[in-house]
């Protein structure tokens, strides 16, 4: 029998300030890394004030961690201690593993309205990759299947597999699934997901009811109608089980849905840089400050 998934936790993203001074909205973090265990961070950064995204991120490390980076509007300029160098426009998406060490940087500007928005998403490597040689995906537009389905329901395979449409991504250990999804009114997508994945949804437009009314989970302390009636940058904490619900009535929404298997390794986190134990931490921070951060073993051309 088919176990539909409840509501664990919900919560609306907060503002943080980052890089050089970039005012942005952040799903999920540091401290709530252990629920959300492949992942370790979601950000939005969508805004239509140049103030709030000019000063974007200048050159920082990273090492243990995979940075997924999907822009809506205007662009992030980028570059990289790999030789690479670019943007990220409208409907792209840069997949980035840091494994073993990589400094960059990204500088977004707006559209012609001043507009950029996206969303950085952070996943966890596993002890056995966080020292690969780094890798860079850059993934335009064009090459990202959109699946329409008869209802109307519009999806974006970033990663993942629905059918047999396939997203571009592949070869990574959390195999996860990436979807932006948008459903129309008075519509309702089923969407299995394997047990023991970890799977979270992020309203990105309008709202909609994440799962049946007698699916909210029993242990949760908030309002049943409230929490499964979720609207514009609220994320939704899913339990285990084996398929979602999504409904919506007057109003459209769109969301992005992940999911990904859960690593289950100790984590030591500070900063860009995510590993293992204190001690990888601390010679990683070593090995940026005396000028060995970088491998030899780097990718230059993934």
């Amino acid at each position: 029998m088919n176990r539909a998934r409840k509501i664990s936790r919900v919560s609306t993203s907060k503002p943080v300030l980052e890089g050089a001074g970039v005012r942005l909205k952040r799903a999920f973090g540091f401290s709530e890394q252990p629920l959300f265990d492949p992942f370790l961070l979601l950000d939005d950064f969508r805004s239509s004030d140049p103030e709030e995204y000019l000063k974007g991120f200048p050159w920082h490390p990273h090492r243990g961690i995979e940075t997924i980076t999907y822009v809506l509007e205007g662009y992030v300029e980028h570059a990289d201690s790999m030789g690479n160098r670019g943007v990220i426009a409208a409907g792209e998406v840069q997949w980035m593993t840091a494994g073993s060490g990589v400094i960059h940087e990204e500088m977004p500007f707006g559209n012609e309205r001043n507009e950029v928005a996206g969303f950085q998403l952070w996943a966890n490597l596993p002890a056995s990759q966080k020292m690969m040689p780094p890798r860079y995906r850059g993934i335009a537009a064009h090459e990202i299947p959109l699946l329409r389905l008869e209802n109307g329901i519009v999806i974006r395979i970033v990663c993942g597999r629905i059918g047999e449409m396939d997203g571009p991504v592949h070869g990574i250990a959390i195999d996860p699934e990436y979807l932006d999804v948008a459903l129309p009114p008075y519509t309702t997508w089923f969407h299995p997901i394997p047990s023991g994945r970890r799977a979270f949804a992020y309203v990105i437009d309008g709202e909609g009811f994440f799962c049946r009314k007698d699916d909210i989970d029993g242990s949760s302390s908030f309002d049943e109608e409230s929490s499964r009636l979720l609207e514009n940058r609220t994320l939704a904490l899913f339990t285990d089980g084996e398929s979602i619900t999504v409904t919506t009535e007057d109003d459209p929404v769109r969301f992005l849905l992940v999911s990904g298997n859960p690593l289950d390794e100790p984590v030591a986190w500070h900063g860009p840089i995510v590993m293992n134990s204190r001690q990888e931490l601390q010679t990683a921070f070593d090995e940026f400050r005396n000028g060995t951060f970088i491998k030899k073993t780097e990718n230059r051309h993934p």
